[in-house]
């Protein structure tokens, strides 16, 4: 009897734990998921990366000339896999909503990284790391994915953004410290970045999120990169600390229009 107590006792808590799971992923939508084309990429190392497309919403009879801003968007650890979808989890309708597709057209690329890889090979949830002399496997092969789609007739290749939250925003930290002269703008969430480093960031326009109670990524991680980037010169950062709020801050992030915004306001 109490052998059978404890194990519907697990199967409860590993039922609450699957509801808060989908709770924040939110439901799918396959209207807004259909708009994200299914496509694969190989870059020179011979990486294939699965990823997903979002094209801009082009007005009717539109001949212009115009050019539109290309933004890479890397998912957290949780997404992880080979079957192209689960990257879309928590930013599927963020992107191809009618209003954002309306006011600022745009291509998103949402690649995928594979098991037992990250964005940025360090740990996680250690208060500070030194940038891996080498760019991560994965991070290479999206880095190479973005060039190839800005080089694109119709991209705008003075408008190219990143963002990404958990370990997509140690990705972020980490491609913009590789690449300072690259991006118009950085939105990283809830990730960290090399202070030592900091001195090749003071010239982008960057927008950092954390949870002061974040159990999975110290928040020291964003303030401490704020601070250092601040003591070198730099005033193009702006850092929000979400209070008595854990890891799980992005859906409140993306889901504030301000800051969809601002990233498109930078060029």
């Amino acid at each position: 009897m109490i052998m059978q107590m404890k194990k519907f006792t697990l199967l409860i808590i590993m039922c609450a734990l699957i509801a808060a799971t989908t709770s924040a992923q939110g439901k799918i939508d396959t209207a807004c998921r259909a708009k994200y084309a299914k496509m694969y990429f190989t870059d020179t190392l011979g990486t294939v990366l699965p990823f997903r497309l979002l094209t801009p919403q082009k007005a009717d009879g539109d001949t212009t000339n115009r050019k539109y801003p290309v933004i890479l968007f890397l998912h957290g650890a949780g997404e992880r896999g080979s079957d192209n979808e689960a990257q879309l989890s928590y930013i599927d309708t963020v992107f191809a909503s009618a209003r954002l597709q309306r006011e600022h057209p745009c291509y998103v690329i949402v690649p995928q990284c594979a098991e037992n890889f990250r964005w940025c090979e360090t740990d996680w949830s250690r208060t500070y790391h030194t940038m891996p002399k080498e760019i991560s496997k994965y991070l290479h092969a999206a880095n190479s994915l973005l060039d190839s789609i800005a080089a694109l007739p119709d991209a705008d290749p003075n408008r190219l953004y990143v963002t990404g939250m958990s370990m997509g925003g140690y990705g972020t930290w980490d491609i913009i410290t590789r690449y300072p002269d690259k991006f118009a703008a950085a939105m990283p969430i809830c990730g960290g970045a090399d202070e030592k480093e900091a001195r090749k960031l003071i010239n982008i326009p960057i927008r950092t999120f954390h949870g002061t109670i974040d159990k999975a990524v110290p928040v020291c991680r964003s303030r401490n990169i704020t601070n250092a980037i601040k003591s070198q010169g730099g005033k193009m950062i702006e850092y929000t600390e979400f209070p008595k709020m854990g890891h799980f801050i992005w859906n409140k992030v993306y889901n504030d229009y301000a800051n969809l915004e601002w990233l498109f306001g930078q060029e």
